[in-house]
């Protein structure tokens, strides 16, 4: 299967990433481009997050009931995005044309990947090993890693985002680094022209 862009990650940022990615199907500069998302979401640290101080989250959310909404969200409102669930990502790969990505069960072929783990050891993916490094704003104690990156952007057509670009391990921080790594993209599709997405809500 061939993507424009493959997300790797189904946690805060990742999601985030999908969703803003996901909101400019309709714009002519990213008609026709595919973007997938594997899922990847039981070892995210929101499975057993609580979230008491969160801008337009009721206290109380759990990160489980997150994760669901978020994957249901997608789902409803970007159907365009193709959810990959119950694959885990072997390799990442440099080719031609983008990046080779195998898992367990597959193999895809995407011009862009975007990496949305976690960043607690072991890191397992072959053709990622050169750019792990010690993450530089985490408690050192916890030995906790990060990708090296300028930007998110680790080398063309290759992002990085959430807690795995070296920001800490916040909801908040989390969502705008996954929306900041789309409008990046996005902005590529639109001739490098910065590039956002907002629905506006229509007045009567």
């Amino acid at each position: 299967m061939i993507f424009d862009v493959l997300i790797v990650g189904g946690g805060v940022s990742g999601m985030q990433c999908a969703l803003v990615l996901g909101s400019a199907h309709t714009k002519e500069y990213a008609k026709g481009k595919k973007v997938g998302i594997i899922m990847h979401q039981r070892s995210s640290h929101l499975q057993d997050a609580l979230f008491n101080n969160v801008l337009g989250l009721v206290p109380g959310t759990l990160g489980k009931d997150i994760l669901e909404e978020g994957r249901n969200q997608l789902k409803k409102q970007y159907p365009e995005v193709s959810q990959i669930d119950n694959e885990k990502v072997m390799a990442v790969l440099e080719e031609e044309n983008g990046y080779k990505v195998v898992t367990n069960k597959n193999e895809y072929h995407s011009k862009n990947v975007v990496i949305a783990l976690n960043y607690s050891k072991p890191f397992e993916i072959a053709g990622l090993e050169q750019y792990i490094e010690r993450h530089i704003r985490a408690n050192a104690m916890k030995d906790r890693i990060q990708l090296r990156n300028f930007n998110h952007l680790i080398r063309e057509g290759l992002y990085v985002c959430g807690t795995l670009a070296g920001w800490r391990s916040q909801f908040a921080i989390a969502a705008g680094s996954g929306a900041s790594v789309a409008t990046d993209i996005l902005t590529v599709w639109n001739e490098n022209v910065p590039t956002k997405v907002h629905d506006k809500h229509k007045k009567d």
